[in-house]
C-alpha cells in the first residue's frame, strides 16, 4: 500500500527558517509572488548586479521561475507555463543568490557551482514537472510584465502563485534528488 505524502505549504518571500526546514525530495506547494525570467533576462539582471544597480524587483527572499509562458487564452491570466531547463541559468544564479534570491524553479540538474551557492547562501532549487505547462498555469492567478518587455515571453514577469506544486530538488544542505547513492 502506497503512503500519500503531504506537501509543505510555502508562501513567498521565503525566509531562512522556511529554507532550513526543506529537504531534497520534499513536495511543496508555493503561494505568493514569484518572478518569471529566462536566459536573456538573467543576463540583464546579472549585468545590473555587477554594476551595483538595483534589480526591477525586490530579490530578498524571492523565487524565480524559469518560464517563458505562452499568450493567455480568453478568460485566463497566462497561457501554458511549463518550466525550462534550469542549467541554462547556471552562469547567473550564484550572483542572484548572493543578492538575496532564495529559490529557483525549473527542470533538470544544476551545476556544481550552483549547488555550492545554494548551500553558501541558504537557498533551494525546486523542480516542476516538465510537459505539464497547461496544468501548472492553473496555479498562476496573476501575471504581468515588469521589465524587459522587448524579450516577449522571456520578459521578467511578476506572477502570483496559488498552491503551485513542486519538489525540492536541491536543498541548502547540499542534498539533491538527482544524486544516486548506493545503500551497501
Amino acid at each position: 500500500m502506497e503512503q500519500e505524502t503531504a506537501s509543505i505549504k510555502l508562501s513567498t518571500p521565503l525566509t531562512d527558517q522556511q529554507i532550513s526546514s526543506l529537504r531534497a525530495g520534499a513536495w511543496v506547494t508555493l503561494s505568493g509572488v514569484v518572478y518569471a525570467a529566462r536566459d536573456q533576462a538573467h543576463r540583464r539582471l546579472a549585468a545590473l548586479l555587477e554594476k551595483g544597480q538595483p534589480l526591477p524587483f525586490d530579490v530578498q527572499g524571492a523565487v524565480i521561475y524559469y518560464v517563458g509562458p505562452t499568450p493567455p487564452p480568453p478568460g485566463r491570466v497566462i497561457g501554458s507555463a511549463g518550466p525550462t531547463t534550469a542549467g541554462r541559468m547556471d552562469a547567473f544564479t550564484p550572483l542572484l543568490l548572493k543578492a538575496g534570491l532564495k529559490g529557483t524553479i525549473g527542470k533538470g540538474c544544476r551545476s556544481r557551482q550552483v549547488q555550492e551557492a545554494l548551500v553558501q547562501y541558504r537557498a533551494v532549487h525546486f523542480s516542476a514537472m516538465g510537459g505539464f505547462g497547461a496544468l501548472l498555469s492553473r496555479h498562476i492567478v496573476d501575471s504581468r510584465p515588469i521589465a524587459y518587455e522587448d524579450l516577449g515571453p522571456e520578459a521578467v514577469r511578476r506572477l502570483v502563485f496559488r498552491d503551485f506544486p513542486a519538489i525540492v530538488a536541491y536543498d541548502c544542505y547540499g542534498s539533491s534528488i538527482y544524486e544516486q547513492r548506493s545503500k551497501g
